[in-house]
């Protein structure tokens, strides 16, 4: 027989468990059915477990919600569960001794963290920072029962280590872009992936420097010679791109790379954007 996990307790503020100790986060009240049936529309492979295995996980589950803002990881402390994402969006990020912040990736719906996996896996500390961007609901499976699974089930192993290599792959991109493309090719690469599907970028000059490793001024120059040219309008808060094409032919010349492309998903009500390189 299934085993259900408690509901998350009434909205308000609680100690969130997704590896932090301490954390306050916020939580909102949900049926039992409903966290299950996202969790497992999210991570359709979980369903395809073995029965025991499966019963296992979603027994000892932990659902948690974090607010905009609120702190997932500090860098420095271990990792006590598994997350998976499935609302929301976290960014992963380092921070200089200077004060300077490079985005090392971000963690969507149906998509779980390759540092905390990697943390888990080798018994050590969280390295960098995690933040949540928006509101942010998370299911996290305790560190015994990931490492009893990852023991006991073949295809629980399988799943972990096939999200691990995508998003170890993301790393692997942002070190040859650090590397070898100049800062406005990874500032147009940056609004192409955080664009939704009418073009607008939710984030300040700011935000995109933080992302970056920048500072808001050199950000600034870029973005007002490019919407002199005509390929973006800037507001206050957002911008929006407004030819597409010259922006991707800018972001990717010189490279022997592919242009990556973004098909968006629905997932539960929850829009996902998923990369796809052609």
């Amino acid at each position: 027989m299934q085993v259900v996990p408690e509901s998350i307790p009434p909205f308000g503020k609680t100690t969130v468990t997704t590896g932090c100790e301490g954390v306050t986060g916020y939580v909102r009240p949900m049926p039992n059915n409903d966290l299950i049936a996202r969790l497992l529309a999210s991570f359709p492979e979980l369903s395809e477990l073995e029965e025991e295995e499966r019963s296992n996980l979603l027994g000892s589950t932990q659902f948690n919600r974090l607010r905009g803002g609120d702190i997932a990881y500090r860098q420095g402390q271990h990792c006590q569960a598994y997350v998976m994402c499935l609302e929301g969006q976290t960014r992963v990020f380092k921070t200089s001794e200077s004060g300077r912040e490079i985005l090392l990736y971000q963690v969507g719906p149906g998509e779980t963290c390759s540092l905390t996996t990697s943390c888990l896996m080798a018994g050590s500390a969280f390295p960098a920072e995690s933040t949540a961007e928006t509101d942010v609901l998370l299911a996290a499976l305790p560190a015994s029962v990931f490492h009893r699974l990852m023991s006991a089930s073949p295809r629980f192993r399988k799943f972990v280590l096939d999200n691990y290599g995508d998003l170890l792959s993301s790393l692997i991109m942002l070190v040859d872009e650090v590397a070898f493309a100049s800062l406005d090719l990874r500032l147009a690469r940056r609004l192409l992936a955080e664009a939704d599907e009418q073009g607008v970028v939710a984030k300040t000059h700011q935000q995109l420097a933080l992302d970056l490793g920048s500072v808001r001024e050199v950000i600034s120059r870029y973005l007002s010679e490019w919407e002199r040219m005509g390929w973006v309008n800037a507001s206050r808060g957002s911008l929006e791109i407004l030819n597409r094409p010259a922006l991707t032919s800018h972001a990717w010349r010189h490279e022997g790379l592919c242009v990556p492309k973004f098909r968006f998903c629905n997932i539960d009500g929850e829009g996902r954007r998923e990369r796809v390189v052609m």
